[in-house]
């Protein structure tokens, strides 16, 4: 996978129709398309069918919505939010593990959406030797410049693939031979289970945790001890934990 050159600094808004058909036609990757309730002229729906053509998620919010993530007060109804780099494809990390001679190790991320979470785990994934990191397209954040801030540039070496189904994604990856733990408070502890061999590492959202039906597709819950008085972890601080231990069986089996 490439990133793109993007840095931080540079704009992730783009604004008006005649940018944001330019950024679609450069192939520029947009991760979401806000456009004015009510707008039905040519160019908008043209905008709004290359958007779905393209599997872009389409947003219809009041002109206030738009007039607030506007800078240049000139968005003509139309506002799309850009990733500041490029996604990879599923693929793409599983011929990372083969490259490696190694058995793939994957975080999926269940509907994180704080950025400075999804940039930690990218962080930690890198640093344990994990070969990607998978995330939804919907409810869920993308790779903002905040998330490549957060990931202490991480972002450059460790890919993330965006996908529309978290769940039939899973399913594919099992047909490769892959396992899946998720992190559930009611899992059985994760020193007693095998975490060894080819592994997706499922973490939910910051709230809610792992939706059922992510949690429906995983083989085995893991439960992280705890003994203080709060019962729960940070989603990247779970990460961490579930994510080391796989990294400490690995090298006990080795």
């Amino acid at each position: 996978m490439e990133n793109s050159q993007n840095t931080e600094e540079e704009q992730l808004i783009i604004e008006g129709r005649n940018p944001v058909r330019e950024a679609f036609r450069a192939g520029r990757t947009i991760d979401r398309l806000y456009v004015q309730d009510g707008l039905k002229d040519g160019p908008v729906l043209a905008l709004v069918s290359k958007a779905r053509k393209s599997d872009v998620i389409v947003t219809f919010v009041s002109k206030e919505r738009l007039d607030e993530m506007s800078e240049t007060g000139k968005h003509q109804g139309v506002v799309a939010q850009c990733a500041a780099y490029a996604y990879a494809e599923v693929e793409d990390l599983l011929e990372r593990a083969r490259e490696k001679g190694e058995a793939p190790f994957f975080f999926l991320l269940d509907d994180i959406e704080d950025p400075h979470n999804l940039g930690a785990i990218i962080r930690s994934a890198n640093l344990m030797g994990a070969h990607g990191i998978i995330i939804p397209k919907r409810r869920a954040v993308g790779l903002t410049a905040t998330v490549a801030k957060a990931s202490a540039g991480a972002l450059n070496y460790t890919p993330v693939a965006r996908v529309a189904n978290l769940s039939q994604t899973i399913e594919q990856l099992k047909k490769e031979g892959m396992w899946f733990v998720c992190a559930d408070m009611d899992g059985e502890l994760m020193y007693d289970l095998n975490l060894t061999g080819p592994i997706g590492v499922v973490i939910g959202n910051e709230g809610n945790g792992v939706s059922r039906l992510v949690k429906e597709k995983c083989d085995f819950t893991a439960r992280i001890p705890m003994n203080g008085d709060i019962d729960s972890l940070n989603a990247s601080v779970a990460a961490g934990v579930l994510g080391y231990e796989i990294v400490r069986q690995r090298m006990k089996k080795g």
